[in-house]
C-alpha cells in the first residue's frame, strides 16, 4: 500500500502536524483559483481545527476554500453531536470561512432526504462524475471503519453513487456518508488518528495479506486512496 506515515508523540501534535499540510495544500491550491475541503467529526479532528483556524490567520484566503463534510449525524446543527457545529465552533467561526461556502449535510431532515440533498450539491458544485474534493480528511475507528462505512456495510461496495443515508452501530444511529466513488477521487487524503485502541487495527490495515474492506473499510483508503498521508499518534503508532 502506497502511503506516507507522519508519528507525533501526542495526539495534540499529531493534529497540529494535519493542519499544517492541510494549510500548505490548500495555500497552494487558492493561489490561482478555489479550494475543495471535506472534514470529518470527533475530537483529534477538534484539536486539527483549532491548529487549522491559529495557523491560519492572515496566511489564507478563506473566501477561496469550500468546506464540505465527509459524514455527519442525522441531527439538527445546533446539536452536540453534529459534526457541522463542531467545525463551525472551532474552524468556520474562528476561521472566519464565509457562510456561502459552507455546503454541509442536513442532519435535522430525514436521512434519506438529506442524502439526496447533499449529492444533488456536490454534483452542482463540481460539474463532474465523480467530484473530485482537494484535500479530504478523514478518521478511523478502533473498528476500521472510516467516514460512516462500518464493516459489514454494503454501502462499501458502492461504485456509483456519491453519499448515501447509513444505519451505524453507534448512536446517534442514522447518518449520511460520502461514498467510495468521492472518497478514492480525492486529490489529497489526510488521514488523522490518534489512540492506543488504534494501534492493532492500523497493523492489519497496513497489511496488504489481510485487505478485506468489508471487515476494514479503510483499507479502502489506505490501498486506493491518492495521496494519503497517515498522521499518527505514538500511541496509535502500528510499528
Amino acid at each position: 500500500m502506497s502511503h506516507r506515515v507522519i508519528i507525533r508523540d501526542t495526539p495534540q501534535l499529531a493534529a497540529q502536524a494535519c493542519a499544517e499540510r492541510v494549510l500548505e495544500l490548500l495555500q497552494s491550491l487558492t493561489l490561482s483559483g478555489h479550494a475543495s475541503f471535506a472534514v470529518s467529526g470527533g475530537s483529534t479532528p477538534k484539536l486539527m481545527f483549532q491548529a487549522l483556524a491559529e495557523l491560519s490567520k492572515d496566511t489564507l484566503d478563506w473566501n477561496r476554500v469550500h468546506l464540505f463534510w465527509v459524514d455527519e449525524r442525522a441531527v439538527p446543527p445546533s446539536d452536540p453531536d453534529s459534526n457541522y457545529k463542531l467545525a463551525k465552533d472551532y474552524l468556520i467561526d474562528p476561521a472566519g470561512i464565509p457562510e456561502s461556502n459552507i455546503h454541509r449535510v442536513h442532519g435535522e431532515l430525514p436521512p434519506e432526504e438529506a442524502a439526496a440533498l447533499y449529492a444533488k450539491d456536490l454534483a452542482t458544485f463540481f460539474g463532474d462524475h465523480p467530484p473530485v474534493i482537494d484535500v479530504l480528511h478523514c478518521g478511523m475507528g478502533p473498528d476500521a471503519h472510516t467516514a460512516s462505512l462500518f464493516p459489514g456495510s454494503a454501502l462499501i461496495h458502492d461504485t456509483e453513487g456519491l453519499a448515501a443515508a447509513v444505519y451505524a452501530p453507534k448512536l446517534p444511529n442514522w447518518r449520511v456518508t460520502l461514498l467510495p466513488k468521492v472518497l478514492l477521487s480525492a486529490r489529497h487524503t489526510l488521514m488523522l488518528a490518534t489512540g492506543s485502541d488504534k494501534a492493532d487495527t492500523l497493523r492489519a490495515v497496513f497489511d496488504e495479506s489481510t485487505y478485506d474492506p468489508l471487515a476494514r473499510p479503510v483499507q479502502l483508503i489506505a490501498k486506493e486512496g491518492r495521496d494519503v498521508a497517515w498522521y499518527l499518534d505514538r500511541a496509535a503508532a502500528p510499528y
